[in-house]
């Protein structure tokens, strides 16, 4: 797949890329393509997740399962989990980092450093105030949870959750980690 001009691939692209796989990110300029499939943990995880954050989130908000954000003109993410201030558009194929609160990324093998070390970095810059992180840990998920530091513009950890997670931010919630997988 050759880009389609000399300075490389672009957010935008990522619209009309039709031969490329389901879950193709973009991150600095980099295409990047999910081929291994997803263990069984991580995708019943994601999903329980997402519904367990849909029941939790007040009406002003939106929950999203693997849906990209255009960070900037070179990076255009998907996270596994995201929590938007945007309305609902049954068209949407993208958000902006201003319409998205909390992204999620739950750590498999094959993107672990890009979810424990480049994509944190790129929604910082991004000024995305939530980051949550989970690990696998013995079969049971471990939730790190940040928050961004507006002045540097840099994620600082606020806890780490096993268990059950409990937090007010960016709403109240309360969620029994031990239901999201079997």
């Amino acid at each position: 797949m050759l880009p389609p001009r000399s300075s490389g691939w672009e957010a935008d692209d990522l619209d009309h890329l039709s031969q490329s796989p389901r879950h193709t990110e973009l991150i600095d300029g980099a295409l990047i393509f999910r081929m291994s499939p997803q263990r069984s943990w991580h995708s019943r995880l994601v999903e329980n997740l997402t519904f367990g954050l849909r029941e939790a989130a007040p009406v002003d908000f939106e929950v999203e399962r693997e849906m990209s954000i255009r960070l900037d003109k070179k990076s255009r993410p998907e996270p596994d989990v995201l929590v938007a201030t945007a309305a609902y558009d049954p068209n949407r194929n993208r958000y902006l980092p201003q319409e998205v609160a909390l992204v999620v990324e739950v750590v498999s093998d094959e993107s672990a450093d890009r979810d424990r070390s480049i994509k944190p970095f790129k929604y910082a810059q991004a000024c995305i105030q939530h980051f949550w992180r989970i690990e696998d840990e013995a079969g049971e998920p471990s939730v790190h949870v940040y928050e961004l530091d507006t002045v540097t513009r840099s994620y600082v950890p606020t806890d780490i959750h096993r268990g059950h997670l409990r937090t007010t931010v960016p709403f109240p919630m309360d969620l029994d980690l031990g239901k999201l997988t079997p």
